[in-house]
């Protein structure tokens, strides 16, 4: 018996693959014998908390392929494997058919056929063994071979065979391979990021969590359900950041965040112009009234001031000067961090405390972590970290921000990352869109890889933004809410469509809030805010954009015009966006709607409801006439009806 090409499995089983509870999980396999023998096969599924297998009956595909679906119940581990043999019944049934619709003699073929049937007696509990034995003597005892036949071939004995098959010679597949089944959130997520700092709505004063908590039935209503904050700790004095990311800073500025620790403590002490740890605890909770989660930002790095620099001085590098290693990126330096050293002696106890800091916010309700740059950390601390936290906290998700090489950013996904950051913040064109979103859903990554899509970052202003003004802020919203089911914005800035860069060539914030405290008129309604919410709702209303799998790209005849369709598992809820790529003109063309994905009938006519302008439209064809103007609505969101 051969067993092989097993599929999901990632670098031969070393990583588990990832699901959410309720996310099907379909298994392929080869599996073949020698000669002409028939053979069946089994997905064998347990929970890492069972100690039993659930059997899954795989079906036949063609070409030697069987496949199987599963969809995990609860959170946790689960092992999965293949299980083949020999059908000897099967076997002797179609051979049995084979001869009667021949013309020859099979007397003797329903003898040996009873004999099959009274093996599998034995298997079966009582009374399904006595109408397996009573069958057998019938088949026996039957004269008219065509009345054999018919018996013998009929379902009502085929199912009860089937049910208690001859596995003496079961082969399995030579490894057992694993999935996570995580919550439902690490699937279907939407961020929204600010700092708490510039959360006043006093000009001049510095932002507290009571003043965030005061931004919670605003940023409801948007329909974000994810709170992103950068980090919240005391930051650093010395070599303190100032203004668009000057090395010296003016008495009063307030540095970076991420130059965490000072005086008053580090990682998991708390900025004390923000308020206590009990108003951040009130924070939280407050925030899970909205149904909204808070999602910390933790950077394992410290400012010289930290503690952990006088307490645990072999956890940074020393140079021969006697000064401690600052962070670069040549020719960026960061002269207000210190990295993290990795490869230290002492490195259990730093592990042990890195690891204490999410236990720490944990600990205070926060079960989702934006991790600052994990590619410039151990591998092997992640795989460590992440595993040790969600065995004890399953609930744990971790949004891995890292924009560096393709392998880098993959390896972070398969060692533990719930979500990963992308490239969609330079995807552009309709070659770059589909290219890259076939890449996330159509190979391997899809099995790994949850992409959480944002057109820009406090660190990030697209060249696309800042040259396309309030369309292309809509599209690029809109296409990262569609094409991808988890998402996220830099919020203040991306509403209010500001998008000035530092100097030209730059994709940095003019003024970035990195290093100010800003005031924003959170009262402010805008057209990209208005977008915001009604597309948030679109995607709580309608299931098919609530995984990023399913997509389909359709043709155009236009280069600027990008067209595709989701549906749900059930084929019921059908999506259709197209959107206008050029944020300057107004793009006109004729789309071909992908008919056999979405289910419709060629001639049929169905109607498409604009959700962003609620305007219908009666179609009858494949080919399509579409026309979109940057300045009224850059975009269409169409639901089937």
């Amino acid at each position: 018996m051969v067993i092989e090409h097993v599929q999901p499995q990632i670098n031969s089983g070393r990583f588990p693959i990832k699901r959410t509870v309720g996310e099907k999980m379909t298994v392929v396999a080869d599996v073949f014998a020698d000669g002409h023998d028939e053979v069946r096969a089994v997905l064998l599924v347990k929970h890492a908390t069972e100690t039993d297998w659930t059997e899954v009956p795989m079906t036949f595909q063609g070409n030697d392929r069987w496949e199987a679906v599963f969809i995990p119940e609860q959170r946790g581990m689960y092992e999965y494997t293949v299980q083949g043999w020999v059908d000897h019944l099967l076997t002797w049934q179609k051979g049995l058919k084979k001869k009667f619709e021949a013309g020859q003699d099979v007397g003797v073929e329903l003898l040996i056929g009873a004999n099959w049937i009274e093996e599998a007696a034995p298997r079966a509990p009582k009374a399904e063994a006595k109408q397996l034995r009573d069958w057998a003597e019938q088949l026996r005892a039957e004269k008219d071979q065509a009345a054999g036949v018919a018996f013998a071939l009929g379902n009502q004995v085929s199912q009860l065979v089937e049910a208690y098959p001859d596995k003496r010679f079961a082969s399995l597949y030579h490894r057992t391979l694993l999935m996570e089944a995580e919550r439902k959130k690490a699937l279907f997520s939407t961020w929204y990021e600010f700092f708490p700092r510039s959360a006043s709505p006093e000009p001049g004063r510095h932002g507290t969590f009571k003043d965030c908590e005061a931004l919670l039935p605003r940023i409801s209503e948007m329909g974000f359900d994810t709170i992103y904050l950068p980090p919240i700790h005391p930051i650093g004095t010395s070599n303190r950041k100032g203004a668009n990311n000057s090395v010296t800073s003016k008495p009063g500025e307030p540095g970076s965040p991420w130059a965490i620790g000072a005086a008053e403590g580090g990682h998991k002490s708390i900025h004390p112009e923000l308020g206590t740890v009990a108003d951040f605890v009130s924070f939280v909770k407050k925030a899970k009234e909205f149904n909204i989660e808070i999602a910390l930002d933790v950077a394992l790095q410290c400012s010289p001031d930290h503690p952990y620099v006088k307490e645990h001085p072999k956890w940074f590098r020393w140079r021969p000067d006697g000064t401690v290693q600052y962070a670069e990126n040549p020719p960026k330096k960061y002269q207000d961090v210190l990295p993290i050293n990795f490869e230290n002696e002492d490195w259990q106890n730093l592990w042990r405390e890195l690891k204490s800091i999410f236990e720490y916010w944990i600990d205070k309700g926060v079960y989702m972590f934006r991790v600052d740059n994990p590619h410039t950390k151990s591998f092997v601390f992640w795989q460590w970290c992440i595993a040790e936290i969600r065995r004890d906290f399953p609930d744990a998700i971790f949004l891995a921000e890292a924009f560096t090489r393709p392998r880098v950013m993959e390896q972070l996904a398969k060692i533990g990352f719930n979500q990963s950051y992308t490239y969609y913040t330079w995807r552009n064109t309709q070659l770059e869109i589909k290219q890259y979103m076939n890449e996330l859903t159509k190979t391997d990554m899809r099995e790994y890889y949850r992409p959480n899509f944002w057109p820009n970052t406090p660190d990030i202003l697209p060249e696309m933004l800042q040259q396309g003004g309030e369309s292309a802020h809509i599209s690029r919203l809109v296409m990262a809410a569609t094409l991808s089911s988890n998402y996220g914005l830099y919020g203040p800035v991306y509403e209010f469509g500001i998008n000035a860069p530092m100097q030209i060539g730059k994709e940095e914030y003019y003024d970035s809030e990195k290093y100010a405290v800003q005031h924003w008129d959170w009262n402010r309604r805008t057209k990209i805010r208005d977008v915001m919410t009604r597309i948030n709702r679109i995607r709580r209303e309608n299931a098919a954009l609530q995984t990023t799998w399913n997509i389909e790209f359709g043709e155009t005849d236009n280069q600027q015009l990008l067209c595709y369709a989701k549906v749900d598992d059930m084929r019921s809820n059908k999506m259709l966006m197209v959107v206008n790529l050029d944020p300057h003109h107004v793009q006109s063309g004729w789309i071909k709607v992908p008919i056999q994905f979405l289910n419709l009938s060629a001639g049929s006519a169905y109607t498409v409801n604009d959700l962003m302008t609620d305007t219908r439209y009666q179609w009858h064809h494949e080919w399509n006439y579409v026309e979109l103007h940057p300045g009224v609505m850059p975009v269409h969101v169409f639901r089937l009806e």
